[in-house]
Parts: structure tokens; C-alpha cells; sequence
């Protein structure tokens, strides 16, 4: 099933809940958790920036998870109106990873490639998993399309934090982890812009 009901634009009666994109769902959620943990603790230790961006990432997912498996069978008004709320969050996510990329900028910290290396494989395999698990739920209501956009965004931060890393390796600077960092914090706030947009899209139905 592609949108609950009938791709998302059955007004707003409840949709049958689908078990396997429930059980999707779940598995995203563990999955995500786990990694942020491992991100941040390495992100930290070894002075990455786009470590840390990608951790607070997999953190928003997680809470993401969450939303998106609380209001699965409600009303279309319901999953937007979740859809609004993660939309928001990934901006404000987006902007403070901004604000920290600006920050190692000022203070040209140079982090631990190998680090960044071993993680960012680590976070793409997991990433990967998770979007090839999400592919085939990718359309439908805001509130689904949040999650594919979310996963697909990560995927996208990993292969770009193992580009940082081999950056970094090769210019012994920190600008290449820099670079990432701006580049996830750019894919998060058009993330949001997008979600936002249908969500309200999908409420001003709702509201007349």
C-alpha cells in the first residue's frame, strides 16, 4: 500500500492500518536510535561536525519513527498535522547544525578522519537498510512522505561524511567536514520546506 486508503487523498476518514509499513516502521526506529547513540559519542570524540550533524539527524528520525507509528490509522487531519510537526523540527534541526558548522569554522577544528571514516560506514549501511526497507512506502499523505524524505536525506549525509572524512585525510583541514556539515543542514531545512508545505497543503481541506 503506497498511501493508507487511496494515496493519500481520501479525505479525512481513517485509513487501514498497514502491518508491514508498521513493522517498517519499527525496525526504522531501532535502527536510527542505536545509530545516533554511536554517532554522537563518536562525533564528539573525534571533533566532527558532520558526525554530529548526522547523529542529531538520526535523532529527529527516531522521533520521526515515533510521530509517524502513533498516528498511523487516525484521520488525514491527524497524520498532517504530525507531518507539520516533524517539518518544523527538521528545520529548526537544520538551523542549528548551521550554526554549529559556523562555529567549527571560526575555530578551525580539525577532526579524526579514521573516526569519521569507520562511523560514516557504518551510518550509511544503516541508512541504506532503512531507505531500501522505506522504498516501496514512498508516496502517499505528508506524514508518509516525511519519512522517505527524512531516510533518503541520510543516506545521502553518509556518502557525503565518508567524503569529508577522505577530505580531511587528505588536507590534514577541517574545511572538508565543514563543507558536509553545511550540506546536511541545507538538505534539512528544504526537507522541511517540502513536508511543510504538503501538510498544510493537506490541513486547508481539512479547515474549510
Amino acid at each position: 500500500m503506497s498511501g493508507s486508503c487511496c494515496g493519500g487523498g481520501c479525505s479525512a476518514s481513517k485509513p487501514v492500518v498497514d502491518p508491514v509499513y508498521r513493522r517498517v516502521l519499527l525496525v526504522a526506529l531501532a535502527v536510527n536510535a542505536g545509530m545516533f547513540l554511536v554517532e554522537i559519542v563518536a562525533g564528539t570524540a573525534a571533533g566532527s561536525v558532520s558526525l554530529q550533524a548526522d547523529a542529531l539527524d538520526f535523532l529527529g528520525d527516531a522521533a520521526n519513527y515515533v510521530i509517524s507509528l502513533l498516528v498511523l490509522g487516525m484521520a488525514l487531519r491527524w497524520r498532517a498535522r504530525a507531518a507539520l510537526i516533524k517539518g518544523v523540527s527538521l528545520g529548526v534541526l537544520g538551523l542549528w547544525v548551521a550554526g554549529q558548522t559556523l562555529s567549527n569554522a571560526l575555530a578551525q577544528t580539525v577532526p579524526e578522519a579514521p573516526v569519521m571514516g569507520v562511523v560514516g560506514l557504518m551510518a550509511l549501511a544503516a541508512n541504506l537498510g532503512v531507505a531500501a526497507l522505506l522504498y516501496a512506502h514512498r508516496h502517499g499523505d505528508a506524514n508518509r512522505q516525511s519519512v522517505w524524505i527524512c531516510s533518503r536525506n541520510d543516506a545521502i549525509a553518509n556518502v557525503a561524511v565518508l567524503a569529508a572524512a577522505a577530505g580531511v585525510f587528505g588536507t590534514a583541514t577541517g574545511w572538508p567536514d565543514i563543507a558536509v556539515a553545511a550540506v546536511i543542514a541545507g538538505l534539512s531545512v528544504s526537507g522541511a520546506v517540502r513536508i511543510v508545505r504538503q501538510a498544510a497543503g493537506e490541513l486547508r481541506p481539512v479547515a474549510a
